[in-house]
């Protein structure tokens, strides 16, 4: 039964490999070929976007067996060739429109029938009567889309559930995204970097409920219109949201023995004005518990034994806000201006054991009753203009966006040191406690044009400014029982530090077909930093400036058979530093292993490469790609011994380069109408080398989920999910990897309005114990860090309202990546 689960996958993956031709409308049974040529391109009717890869097939005057048919591309064109003469009906197709047939006639002269309107499909949200579904995973050349909301499993979960389930991405033991086998990775929601996730983004994302979740886009190689992203790629979630005409909303509520919320949405659209609004709540409970085992190489062969035991509850609520205003004078103009927010106050009570070993003089046993707070505020502002051309034009667009966010972080920790380790509440020797206050302020203006030559080639053109200020105060008092009556301040772990960061960048991308199945991108951006920095005290400023050209480019071909597309890719990007890799706060709540961060570190160097192959049918869908990446001056962890302190030192510099090289395959299926199942698998290699630190590690590592729903006729949908990795490597780190799984079955109720789902996750054991090993010259450590996972989950929505899709269309948005993300354990 062990090799059951393996089986089932091994099953999955090959299916869609032996469907994989089904990427085109059936052939007539009839072989007739004539002269005749169709060509066209298909559009949104609202937006005059092109709809990627609709359906087109030629059908006859009466009758529905299609004689021919073909897929869209990228730009939604299409071409049917050798076709008999007469009248004919042409069928336009795709997910979440209405289908729509159009006379066509025939001829022995190649016939372009220009701009075909697909409308998208109206939606009663009363009677939740929907013409389309889409995919739980859609396959497209540049990204793969994750289309969260036909998950039934995400209800009542978090942003947190959804990634460990969208294809390429996991989360490690702390909760913070890793794509690709790289927890380098930058996260963006609604295409706009967001100030709640500028500081503990595993915490963040725990932040954002799943009902409010769309989908997860996953973008590998981006073009040069994004900034310096992650060298891994770039993760957009995209929040439900809609600029259809009447009113509409929703309401939900979970329950459960991890987390609890309510969220609601209101949505009003008439005539040229639209409102969006969001409201959420939640408390959630995670507890954990540690322990850390290091040996002390000391001078003479001696070595010292540390031994570190902790327990903790993590507790934190909050709530998230948003209101969005649309504005649409014409079908030319569009104005967007929105806003929002979000509050997380958390608390982590904390016991904690010390006993160190081998050097008399610093020899310790003691016991810590700890308590760690912390409250983030954070708004974001947004305003926004967007100008297109009509249909003579329908691909030329200029838009100009601007965006203001801030964050606010306040964390503190106090702690009563017992000096009889073995008696709780012993003789109270010592007592400390600490405060850091941190601000990120950030300001971007950047505008965007796209003008087209012809029918097939484009040029994509812009500019962008961003200006960050950070500061960080912090401060540590500390109180000796046997020698102070109050709290005194520690001057040199007490200090306040400031930080600016100014960036101008402008881009240039030209997008061009060569023939009928080639298409090329070719692009450059340039990027100009200044970065200026301050302690206080003397010698305490810094400052740094570079500038950074950036090529790209890909080249596609569309294979013989419909649907089938090879793509290259290469890319060139930096990545600055965040503000958590730059703190030099010092988390010292276990003494004898510190964390704080570098303020000197310079960007990092990325060159990726990437082949892919993928076929898209109408049941399945196949993706294989094969990766490099480069990263030189790589930012990397790193650890030292202070041996005059008997403790260990944790904190970043520019170490090593960086090579990874992968494979990924992701495939889908749709055995039957009602049945979805797909699965992804990553392997990767990686080598880091340091001469800094004269060392090298290596370490190959796998990843591999699936995914499966199956709705029943009786209103109820069951769906599953379940994956493992193999763990990864860091400079100085080898650490394990996991198992994950879940259940749900949703019931809908009220004639669909609305659905009860019932969902458990890792519910076969309470939790899962994760190990690192960490060797140095000077030790060598080994954690373990156990969290409980066990959960289940009670969800129930109800949606209400009416709209009507004839207003929609689609807007901009500001894309700040560009920095490189800090991770949970990171000091300040």
């Amino acid at each position: 039964m062990k090799h059951t689960p393996t089986l089932l996958l091994l099953a999955v993956l090959a299916a869609p490999m032996a469907q994989a031709q089904t990427t085109s409308p059936t052939p007539a049974t009839s072989t007739t070929k004539g002269p005749g040529r169709l060509t066209g391109r298909v559009v949104d009717a609202a937006t005059q976007k092109p709809v990627e890869y609709a359906t087109v097939a030629l059908l006859p005057a009466s009758g529905a067996t299609p004689l021919t048919g073909a897929t869209c591309d990228a730009q939604g064109r299409f071409e049917l060739q050798d076709l008999p003469t007469g009248p004919f009906r042409l069928q336009i197709s795709f997910v979440g429109y209405t289908t729509q047939l159009k006379p066509v006639t025939v001829t022995e002269q190649p016939a372009d029938l220009g701009a075909l309107p697909l409308p998208a499909a109206t939606q009663n949200l009363g009677e939740v009567k929907v013409t389309g579904e889409r995919p739980v995973i859609e396959t497209k050349p540049d990204r793969l889309v994750y289309n969260a909301d036909q998950d039934a499993t995400n209800a009542g979960g978090t942003a947190a559930d959804i990634l460990r389930k969208t294809p390429m991405v996991n989360l490690d033991a702390e909760g913070n995204p890793q794509l690709r086998g790289t927890g380098n990775v930058r996260i963006l929601i609604n295409n706009k970097p967001s100030s709640m996730l500028a500081g503990n983004l595993a915490e963040a994302l725990k932040q954002i409920p799943a009902d409010q979740i769309k989908a997860i886009e996953v973008v590998t190689a981006p073009s040069a219109r994004y900034d310096a992203e992650g060298s891994g790629g770039v993760i957009n979630i995209v929040l439900k949201k809609n600029s259809l005409q009447g009113v509409n909303g929703s309401v939900g509520a979970n329950t459960g023995n991890r987390n609890q919320g309510l969220n609601g949405s209101l949505n009003a659209r008439r005539g040229k004005v639209g409102v969006n609004t969001k409201l959420s709540g939640f408390h959630n409970v995670y507890p954990y518990k540690s322990s850390n085992e290091r040996t002390d190489f000391l001078p003479g062969g001696a070595t010292g034994q540390l031994t570190e035991r902790t327990t903790s509850r993590n507790v934190g609520s909050g709530g998230y806000g948003q209101v969005e205003l649309t504005y649409d004078p014409s079908a030319l103009h569009s104005f967007t201006f929105s806003g929002n927010g979000n509050l997380y106050s958390s608390r982590s009570p904390q016991d904690f054991f010390n006993q160190y070993r081998g050097q008399p003089q610093l020899d310790t046993l003691y016991t810590r009753d700890i308590t760690r707070r912390g409250e983030n505020r954070n708004y974001d502002l947004n305003a926004g203009y967007t100008r297109t051309f009509g249909e003579s034009q329908p691909r030329r667009e200029w838009a100009v966006l601007a965006q203001h966010t801030r964050n606010r972080s306040d964390e503190s920790y106090r702690l009563d040191q017992y000096r009889a380790a073995e008696l709780r509440g012993g003789p109270l020797e010592y007592r400390e406690q600490s405060l850091n206050l941190a601000r990120n302020l950030e300001t971007t203006v950047q505008t965007d044009y796209t003008h087209p030559f012809g029918e097939k080639n484009t040029l994509e053109t812009g500019a962008k400014m961003i200006r960050r200020h950070v500061t960080s105060d912090y401060s540590l008092d500390t109180l000796l029982t046997d020698r102070h009556d109050g709290f005194v301040r520690n001057p040199r772990r007490s200090n306040a530090f400031d930080y600016q960061q100014n960036v101008l960048a402008a881009y240039g991308t030209y997008n061009f077909a060569w023939g009928k199945k080639h298409t090329f991108s070719l692009g450059t951006r340039l990027e100009r930093t200044d970065i200026a920095g301050e302690f206080q005290g003397e010698n305490g400023r810094f400052s740094n400036d570079y500038l950074n050209v950036l090529p790209n480019l890909s080249a596609t071909r569309t294979l013989k058979k419909e649907g089938q597309t090879l793509r290259f890719s290469y890319s060139r990007r930096i990545q600055r530093p965040h503000i958590y890799y730059l703190n030099p706060y010092v988390n010292q709540v276990t003494p004898n292993s510190i964390q704080f961060g570098n303020p000197n570190l310079r960007p990092e160097v990325t060159d990726s490469y990437e082949l892919s192959y993928g076929t898209y049918g109408e049941k399945s869908s196949l993706n294989l790609s094969a990766y490099a990446r480069r990263t030189g001056n790589s930012i990397e962890q790193f650890y030292r011994y202070n041996e005059e302190l008997a403790r260990s030192e944790t904190t970043f510099g520019n170490l090593a380069t960086n090579t990874t090289y992968g494979l990924n395959f992701y495939g889908s299926l749709k055995p039957t109408k009602d049945w979805n199942v797909s699965s992804n698998i990553s392997t990767d290699y990686t080598q880091l080398r340091s001469t800094a630190l004269n060392r090298t590690s290596r370490r190959a590592s796998m990843f591999m989920n699936l995914n499966s729903s199956l709705k029943f006729k009786t209103h109820y949908t069951l769906q599953g999910y379940g994956g493992f990795w193999t763990g990864g490597v860091q400079l100085q780190t080898r650490y394990s990897g996991g198992l994950y799984y879940g259940l749900g079955l949703k019931r809908m109720l009220l004639q669909e309005k609305a659905d009860l789902t019932l969902s458990a996750n890792n519910f076969l054991s309470p939790g899962r114990e994760f190990r690192s090993t960490t060797v140095t010259d000077q030790f060598r450590s080994v954690g373990s860090f156990y969290q409980y996972q066990r959960s289940v989950r009670l969800s129930f929505n109800y949606r209400f309202g009416k709209v009507d899709s004839s207003g929609q269309r689609q807007r901009r948005t500001i894309r700040n990546d560009d920095s490189k993300q800090g991770s949970s354990n990171t000091g300040g």
